[in-house]
């Protein structure tokens, strides 16, 4: 399979984050006297960025302003948190190593606030692998609007026909298809579940299958 520009999503794709995320929604419930959510409750809650993983959080029946003043506390804890328990899948790093051994250009375009995203990859050693880092709150619109895949490819100088978007949930499937461009889904994320609705082009069980199937990507022994 040819492709030049691999546009990764972060959370369930790169990094398994799920119980710092959880513990940090949980530190707003319990702030406000609620009750802790089941972790993979908080887990179907991932993917619309923090703003909507709040709300759904706290329910229909909060307000905006405790919505808003819990967000904040969100982000503060989840600032001083976020790194915790938050490590790369199995198979990732060398995956991504061997990308960029072949030449392949890479990029992150999550729906994370950025400032987290890039705390992150920074924290995990990552940062020498992406030449763009683009988060929820980059732009006026989040995935899966299209506009910061178009961007990336237009800034990266790559080509449709020759990117590939790769995610753990339908939001990243329906980027690829706003797109125009290929999608792969990863089946160990948060969210593989809403592959049945946007099913990908292609479905891998460990990063390092799609190394296998790029052409001139191999994994040094």
């Amino acid at each position: 399979m040819q492709a030049d520009l691999l546009v990764f999503d972060l959370d369930g794709t790169l990094i398994d984050s799920a119980l710092d995320l959880a513990l940090s929604v949980n530190a707003v419930r319990e702030r406000l006297g609620m009750a802790a959510l089941p972790h993979e409750t908080v887990y179907s809650y991932v993917g619309n960025g923090a703003p909507m993983l709040i709300r759904r959080a706290l329910g229909p029946e909060a307000s905006q302003q405790t919505a808003d003043e819990s967000l904040r506390f969100f982000y503060a804890h989840y600032r001083e948190h976020m790194l915790d328990n938050t490590a790369l899948y199995p198979g990732v790093g060398e995956a991504l190593e061997a990308f960029r051994e072949a030449g392949k250009t890479m990029a992150v375009l999550t729906n994370k606030p950025v400032r987290f995203s890039e705390g992150i990859i920074d924290g995990l050693g990552l940062s020498g692998h992406f030449e763009r880092v683009y988060g929820g709150n980059s732009f006026e619109t989040k995935k899966p609007d299209p506009f910061g895949l178009n961007l990336l490819i237009d800034e990266l100088n790559g080509a449709v026909e020759r990117t590939l978007m790769i995610g753990d949930s339908s939001v990243d499937i329906e980027t690829a298809r706003n797109a125009g461009t290929a999608s792969v889904g990863v089946t160990y994320g948060l969210r593989p579940e809403t592959f049945e609705q946007h099913p990908p082009d292609i479905l891998v069980d460990s990063m390092l299958e799609l190394v296998e199937m790029l052409d001139g990507v191999r994994v040094e022994a």
